[in-house]
Parts: C-alpha cells; structure tokens; sequence
C-alpha cells in the first residue's frame, strides 16, 4: 500500500491533468484528492502493522470443568477476491486506488476493480502505478486487475464470478439494488457493500437561528454549491421551526445563492438526473421555488436551486424524500416541533444528520439526537457534512439506502472489518497454528487472553 502511494505521487501533473481533462475538476480539487487517496493507503498500512484488525482472541483449555472446555483461539482472516466498482465523482479516491481497495488489500485481498466510464484515463495511471508497486513487492500479478466495459455486461459478470467474495460500490440507488440482487442470486450469496442514496438532513434549532442566521446560512450556501453539489454528503434538505430567524436564514440563503455560478457537472447523465429532479421540485404543487443560481450556456451545467415546501406535505409525499444529486436543497418549514421531530422520524437512513444549535437548545436537541443516531451513520453538531475525514472514528455509511449494510463504515481505518471474517481454531497444534495465536506471540501484537487484554 505505501508503494501504491508512492507510485501514484511518482505520475506527477500526468495524473492530475488527465483528470482535469476527463472530469472538468479543477487542478485544486484533484490535487486534494490525491492526497487523501494517498493518506488512506499509508492510514491502512499502519492498521495493518499494528494488526488489532487480527482481533485475536484466546481462551484457554479448562480439562477440569464440567464439562470441559476445548483450547479455542480466534483470529480474522480475509474474504478472498473482492470487486471494487469505481465511482464517477471521486476519480481517485472512490475510484481504483480508492478506499475500497485500499481496505480490502488492508485486509489481505486481492482486488478487481471495475473502472468507471467517465475517467477511462486517470483509472489507467492509477491501475498501472498499483502494477508497478505489486510487481516491486514481489506479489503475484492476480493480486490487482483493472477491467473495462458496460456497466450491465462486466459488472454483472464480476459479480457473479465464483471467486468473488465481496463487492464494494459508490453510486446510485438504483445500481447498488441491482447488485445486491446479483449477489443474493448466486449460488454462494456474498456481501455487497454498496454507498447509494443520502439527503444529508441539516436541522436548525430555534436559538441557533435567532442568534446566527446569516452565518448558517452561508455555511450552508458554500456546503450545497461545493463541487456542483456531487458529493454524497451534500445537505439536500434543510429543516427549521417556523420564525424570524428562519425568514431570515432564507433571506440570506437566496442572497448568497442567486450570485452563485454555474458549474460543469461530470457527466451528462448525472446532468440529465440532477435535472429530471429539480423538474419535479418545480413542478410539485405543494413546493415552491425560491432561489435559483445564475445559469450558463455550456453544456451540463448545474445551476444551483433552493426550494422550500412545509411540514405537512413533506410528510405526505415520500418522493420528496428522494435524493436530488446535485447543488439542489428543499427547506421543510414546521409549525410545531412535534412536526419537527415528525419530519425526523419519517426520513429514510442517512449517510449524515446535522444539527445547528446553541446551548440553549441542548433540552430540545435530546430527543432530536436519539431520532437521528438510529437514522445515520455521522451525526454532526454545529457543522456541514461535506467533507470527510480518513481516519480511525470516521464512519461513512448508514441505514438503508444510504449505504447496503448499516453496521460498516467506507471511510475509515475500520472499513477494514467488511473484507474479513472470524475463524476459530480449536484444540490445534502449536506448531500449526498461526503466528498471532501462539503463544510467544512473536509479533507482539496486543491479544485478549482469557478475557484479559495482553
């Protein structure tokens, strides 16, 4: 993993033009992601020295008992093979050298990934420089594979294949539904961990909008329009008790995004659904629009567009639920925060939840948080959710259909977890049992010895 990390800083401005040049990102953002790509390969070398991703486990025999309990010993191992589908709005560090695969070699897997149509040439550079860094430690060539093709075709046939053994994917809902049930079709069902469907709640509380309306709102302003809004965190709803300070929010939200300009989107068909969904924003009799950014005569271009709708209909209408992937935004008004907390309860699993409040607010924010920790994998206070650290506590992923399995994270020292599985070895040899179960513990990694960490 640190000669990938190296191999990919070896590519230079190569990398990063092609980029550029495939994805209309600019030179800033693909150089930001370069780094994060590289420090979650170094982040997931050092979990793997450290190896308490081994979870290592002994009980010792007890012959006296009644009845007697065996010599056990526990230790994960890796699933095998594992398919990794590259995502179109992160050309690196959702992509080939991304965290999927990043985690998956972490946990001792060789990976095929799946490179997406709409980087073909970044997806390469990033494939040969994994290349070079399995061939210079000596690791067989099947350790890495890099496929090309129709997303029906080949994804289904890697699916499929006998000798995966997990699936990792970022993209739409729809997709992500469709491997899932390849993956439960096959004669031996295995895991997808699939990230696909999040509006990304941001809730503002009563005293935090009397006190601090207009900063919340260019918070939000600068959260929704980052990178045309294609970032599976962007807050696409937005939800406050009726008041001046929510008049005021919007004032300033309309203000700051009416001079918002437009921005090039990565793909013609994440255009063509960005605009399909503030269709039926526009559309919808019980929802207004009530800011829109400046538009652009360039083609794919997503103009920014923030809609407002109440209470009572949002939770009439489920497709308003319904993630708009783009720099789009509904506020829900409430009348009552008996309908706040409704609205809450009735939104689907969330990759985030956010919540905006001064310590005036902390009484009312109870019942909020535990509404929301059971809706969402991150639940932020006094924040927005673009943006995502690599590192140990992070989780990305949620309830269903913001990620396939809510119990595992994608971002994080602890993705590492989808790719293994327990095996216990019972009454074995020493000689024949692996290092990190023996009893010299040769590597000295920390194990949990008759329930005692050692």
């Amino acid at each position: 993993m640190e000669g990938i990390a190296n191999e990919i800083m070896a590519l230079g401005d190569q990398l990063v033009e092609r980029a550029m040049l495939e994805t209309g990102l600019p030179q800033a953002r693909i150089e930001g992601e370069r780094g994060r790509t590289i420090n979650q390969l170094r982040l997931f070398a050092d979990v793997v020295r450290a190896g308490r991703w081994l979870d290592a486990r002994l009980d010792s025999a007890l012959p006296e008992r009644t009845p007697p309990r065996s010599d056990l010993r526990m230790r994960y191992i890796p699933l095998g093979p594992v398919g990794v589908f590259g995502a179109s709005n992160f050309p690196l560090a959702f992509s080939v050298a991304g965290g999927d695969t990043a985690s998956a070699f972490a946990a001792g897997c060789p990976v095929v990934v799946k490179a997406h149509s709409a980087h073909p040439g970044t997806s390469e550079l990033v494939g040969r420089a994994i290349q070079a860094a399995v061939k210079q430690a000596n690791l067989p060539e099947g350790v890495f594979s890099l496929l090309y093709g129709s997303g029906q075709q080949i994804g289904v046939g890697l699916v499929q294949h006998p000798l995966i053994k997990a699936i990792g994917f970022t993209g739409s809902r729809q997709g992500g539904e469709a491997l899932m049930k390849v993956a439960a079709a096959r004669p031996e069902p295995i895991p997808v961990y699939a990230e696909m469907s999040s509006i990304n709640p941001v809730f503002l509380m009563p005293s935090a909008l009397e006190n601090r309306a207009e900063s919340l709102a260019t918070g939000f302003v600068a959260s929704l329009t980052m990178g045309a809004g294609q970032f599976c965190t962007n807050p696409g709803l937005v939800i406050g008790l009726e008041s001046e300070g929510l008049n005021v929010f919007l004032n300033q939200t309309v203000a700051s995004l009416e001079q918002i300009n437009a921005q090039t989107m990565l793909t013609p068909g994440i255009f063509k659904a960005y605009s399909q969904g503030i269709s039926h924003l526009q559309q919808h009799p019980q929802v207004q629009q009530v800011a829109i950014g400046l538009d652009s005569k360039g083609e794919n271009q997503c103009v920014a567009g923030f809609y407002e709708t109440t209470a009572v209909a949002f939770l009439q209408d489920k497709s308003l639920t319904e993630e708009v992937f783009g720099a789009s935004s509904l506020l829900i008004r409430c009348q009552t925060m008996d309908e706040y907390l409704a609205v809450a309860k009735a939104l689907e699993g969330q990759l985030t939840a956010t919540v905006q409040l001064d310590s005036a607010d902390y009484d009312q924010a109870v019942p909020l948080l535990s509404v929301l920790e059971r809706k969402a994998g991150r639940v932020l206070c006094n924040g927005y959710p673009t943006g995502v650290e690599v590192c140990h506590a992070m989780v990305h992923g949620g309830p269903f259909p913001s990620t396939s399995d809510s119990r595992t994270t994608s971002v994080g020292s602890a993705a590492i977890q989808r790719f293994l599985r327990p095996v216990c070895y019972q009454d074995w040899p020493a000689e024949l049992l692996p290092s990190v179960l023996q009893d010299a513990n040769p590597f000295g990694l920390m194990r949990l010895i008759d329930g005692k960490v050692s």
